[in-house]
């Protein structure tokens, strides 16, 4: 008895044929690759600017500026990948081949979302503020790591297929 939905993907495969022609052909792959870099690209920045600020104090603004960007660009990031996961895999979020990199992914969405409650309404110091926001930029790194071993793997698994005349 086979414990595999119709048309899923085996533990081995992240895609099956049909989900790796959707995943090709949709313009949702083009925008997560380029959000992804983009989200990473402010990430930096961030963190320089955190740092800076815990280090000598100044820059609090530009440090909470880079927050919230970063914020904005993790929601935009989840949304066209739910939406990617939708066209891919015939579902929003929790795919099978991507379950433990959406489980993380809620992590840093609800460290972000409790940084944003937290500045706005003026719950913790500006000190607290940062760490909170680098424990959420800690967890980012994990997922990214999760999202490029992910990567890897899909391409390690593309044979090209040949045909022979």
């Amino acid at each position: 008895m086979s414990l595999l939905y119709e048309g899923q993907a085996t533990n081995r495969e992240l895609y099956t044929k049909e989900q790796r022609q959707r995943r090709d052909s949709t313009k949702w792959t083009i925008v997560q690759g380029i959000l992804a870099p983009v989200q990473f690209f402010v990430f930096l920045i961030s963190v320089i600017l955190v740092v800076r600020y815990l280090a000598t104090g100044e820059g609090y603004a530009a440090a909470t500026i880079s927050i919230i960007l970063k914020t904005l660009v993790l929601y935009t990031i989840m949304i066209t990948g739910a939406i990617w996961e939708k066209v891919v895999f015939g579902q929003y979020l929790l795919a099978p081949g991507f379950f433990w990199e959406d489980v993380v992914s809620f992590f840093v969405i609800g460290l972000h979302t409790f940084y944003l409650l937290c500045l706005f309404n003026d719950l913790m110091s500006s000190q607290m503020l940062m760490v909170l926001a680098l424990s959420a930029y800690f967890i980012y790194i994990v997922n990214a790591l999760q999202f490029l071993l992910k990567l890897r793997m899909a391409r390690l698994q593309h044979v090209p297929e040949f045909t022979h005349a």
